[in-house]
C-alpha cells in the first residue's frame, strides 16, 4: 500500500424520495408499483386510504398464521383435558361418565387456550413478518426521514430490489414528482 487509507464505499440501502402531498405520494406509489419494483415502502404521518391498493399489496399471511395458532390451542386443550380427565385420571362428578360425553365441561379451557395461542401467534407473527426486533435501521441516519411522522410523505425503494439502479432509480423518482431524492447508505 502507498500509505493512504482506501475508503470502502457502503452499499446503498436505497433511495428516500420526498413528495409534496398525500395525492402526490399516492400517485407516485401507483407508478412505482406499475414499474415493477418489489422492495419498497411508503411512509406518511397518518394512514392513507387506499394506499394498500396503490402499492399492490395483497392480504397478509398473518390471518392464516393466527387461524393455525388458534386451532393448535384448541387441539392442545382438548388433548390435555381428554387425556387427563378421561384416560389418565377419570374424574366422576355426580355420577356422570368419564368419556367424551362430558366434552361441554372442556369448553372454557378450550376457549381460553384458543385465545392464548392466537394472541401469541399474533405477537410473534408480527414480529417475524416485520423482522423485529431491529435495534437500528439505515433510514434513521437520514436527516429528512425524521419528518415522516410530522409532515413528510416518503417513498423508499430499497437497493436489494432487482430493478434497482443508482442512476435509473433516482431519475425515475424525480420523473414521478419527488421534490427531493436522497441516497441512504446501509449501516451493515
Amino acid at each position: 500500500m502507498n500509505g493512504t487509507a482506501t475508503a470502502t464505499a457502503k452499499p446503498p440501502f436505497g433511495y428516500l424520495a420526498e413528495f409534496e402531498s398525500v395525492r402526490a405520494v399516492y400517485k407516485a406509489a401507483e407508478k412505482v408499483r406499475d414499474a415493477g419494483f418489489k422492495h419498497w415502502d411508503v411512509h406518511s404521518p397518518f394512514p392513507i386510504h387506499g394506499m394498500d391498493e396503490a402499492m399492490g399489496l395483497g392480504r397478509s399471511v398473518l390471518s392464516w398464521l393466527v387461524f393455525f395458532g388458534g386451532a393448535t390451542g384448541a387441539l392442545t386443550a382438548f388433548i390435555l383435558q381428554g387425556f387427563t380427565q378421561i384416560a389418565l385420571y377419570p374424574t366422576i362428578v355426580q355420577g356422570k361418565p368419564a368419556n367424551l360425553n362430558t366434552i361441554p365441561a372442556f369448553f372454557p379451557v378450550i376457549f381460553e387456550l384458543t385465545i392464548l395461542f392466537s394472541a401469541f401467534t399474533v405477537l410473534f407473527g408480527i414480529m417475524g413478518l416485520n423482522q423485529l426486533p431491529r435495534l437500528n435501521h439505515p433510514l434513521f441516519s437520514s436527516k429528512n426521514f425524521c419528518r415522516f411522522s410530522d409532515d413528510g410523505f416518503f417513498i423508499v425503494i430499497e437497493g436489494r430490489d432487482s430493478k434497482f439502479s443508482k442512476e435509473k432509480t433516482k431519475a425515475f423518482l424525480e420523473e414521478i414528482g419527488a421534490k427531493e431524492v436522497e441516497l441512504v447508505e446501509d449501516d451493515a
